[in-house]
Formats: C-alpha cells, sequence, structure tokens
C-alpha cells in the first residue's frame, strides 16, 4: 500500500499495525495546511489498506501537536476563502475518524493542545505520558472551541469539568485526563510506544468483523449526538475568527513566540 500523503505525516507499515506520525518535530508538531489537509484525508488511505488492522497515531518529537500553527491561522484574518475551507476540512477531519472502522490507539508522547487534543481524544484508546498533557485554549485566543471541545468534551467528561477546562483553556495534566474520561491510562514517556504496540497487537490478533462492527455501534452515539452540536460549534466558531478579540489576542500569541 502506497500511501499519498505530505512529509508533515507519515505512515509506517508493521505487520497489521500502522504507525500514524505527526511529523514536525520542530514545530511541535503545529497544523499547518499541508498536515491539515493530511489529517482529513489519511483515514480512507488507511481503510483502503487491505493488510492494515489496527492504527496508532502520535507525534515526532516531544509533541502529540501543539494545535494550528500561527501563521496559518493570521491568514485566515485577511482570508474568508482559505478561513472557510479550513473549517469544512476541520469538520471532516471529525467526520472521517468517526466513521473510520479500524481502532485508533493515540500515544500522547507530549501537549496536545487544540485540533491536537480534538483528534487525540477522538482515538479509541489514549495512552499519554504521565508529562504529557491536553488542552483547549480556543477561547483563551478569542475563538469558540468548535472543532471538537465544546461539542465532543460534554459526551466523556462531567460537564461542570468541561466548562471550566473549556472556559479557561487551562492545561489538563495526564492523570487529570484519564480521571474526567479525556484519556484511558498514563504510561512511563519511555514506555508509552511500546504500550501502544502491545495494544495493538491484541487488537490485531480480534475477530477483524467483531471488533470493527463493535466500533462502527459505538460511534453511531458518538455521530447521533454530535450532529447538531458540531455544524453550532463550527457556525459559531467562523464568527469568532472575525472578531476583534481573536485578532488582538493572536498577535499577542505571534509576538509572544517570535520573541522566544
Amino acid at each position: 500500500m502506497t500511501y499519498d500523503l505530505p512529509e508533515e505525516l507519515t505512515v509506517e507499515c508493521d505487520g497489521p499495525i500502522r504507525l500514524v506520525t505527526i511529523n514536525r518535530p520542530a514545530e511541535r508538531n503545529a497544523v499547518n495546511k499541508p498536515l491539515h489537509w493530511a489529517l482529513a484525508n489519511v483515514w480512507r488511505q488507511l481503510a483502503a489498506d487491505r493488510e492494515a488492522a489496527v492504527v496508532i497515531l502520535t507525534g515526532a518529537g516531544k509533541a502529540f501537536s501543539a494545535g494550528g500553527d500561527l501563521d496559518w491561522i493570521s491568514s485566515f484574518l485577511d482570508d474568508p476563502v482559505a478561513r472557510d475551507e479550513s473549517i469544512r476540512e476541520g469538520a471532516e477531519v471529525i467526520d472521517e475518524m468517526l466513521r473510520f472502522s479500524l481502532p485508533v490507539i493515540a500515544a500522547v508522547n507530549g501537549p496536545a493542545v487544540g485540533l491536537g487534543c480534538s483528534v487525540a481524544v477522538l482515538c479509541d484508546v489514549v495512552l499519554m505520558s504521565d508529562t504529557a498533557y491536553l488542552a483547549d485554549p480556543h477561547v483563551a485566543v478569542g475563538l469558540v472551541a468548535g472543532d471538537g471541545g465544546a461539542a465532543f468534551w460534554p459526551l466523556l467528561t462531567p460537564i461542570m469539568r468541561s466548562r471550566e477546562f473549556l472556559y479557561t483553556g487551562d492545561r489538563i495534566p495526564a492523570a487529570t485526563a484519564v480521571e474526567l474520561g479525556l484519556a484511558s491510562r498514563t504510561c512511563a514517556p519511555e514506555d508509552l510506544v511500546g504500550e501502544a504496540r502491545r495494544l495493538a497487537v491484541r487488537l490485531a490478533a480480534q475477530p477483524r468483523e467483531a471488533l470493527q462492527g463493535t466500533k462502527r455501534i459505538v460511534n453511531m452515539y458518538l455521530s447521533q449526538a454530535l450532529g447538531g452540536p458540531m455544524q453550532a460549534g463550527f457556525a459559531a466558531e467562523v464568527a469568532t475568527m472575525s472578531s476583534p478579540e481573536h485578532r488582538q489576542r493572536l498577535g499577542a500569541m505571534r509576538s509572544t513566540a517570535v520573541t522566544r
């Protein structure tokens, strides 16, 4: 199977296991335009790989994904066509992950922020390094948390706790993420990928039709519950993308990043 993907997302084949790696380590795996496209399109390519049985998703280097690339996001301020395309593609990322038939194990090796957090939490099993954390800082940068957090977290966590973390954008340490139901369990950093592989081998040995059918039924509940909130979330996110607060907060973040 040959994968047609940009270098920002790689697929390694190991028997029935596919290791998908977000591959912008120098940028803490921040999502730029090619990577965003790849995250929307890799799932159909994996589904067409008849030898694949289980997918592990992780990040290269020290981060899982730092969220949206600031330069790419800033380009939306004066380019509504690119902005709308990114929203359409963002919805596709979530839709494709919910429709994908194979089990996906997230090996969260470091910070998973914004869209990176949403992608991690959408996986079937979320293994987190003890030193990793989740965060959805959309509100803190002047945006509605429309690409998964506001719609998806309340299905997994107590709503009262979801509100606090979504409203503030505070980091959720790995142990707290497990407590809240946003992650399955934690691992020592040096054991994370090995543990993900051991679980992948177990799942690959399960009867394929039974495993995929079980996933399909579980995700049916999620898809039905997410229909309205996801559409409303993306619409609200688009509206806040043109707000003065978002422009101001994004400019401040870019200035801070440049001076580091």
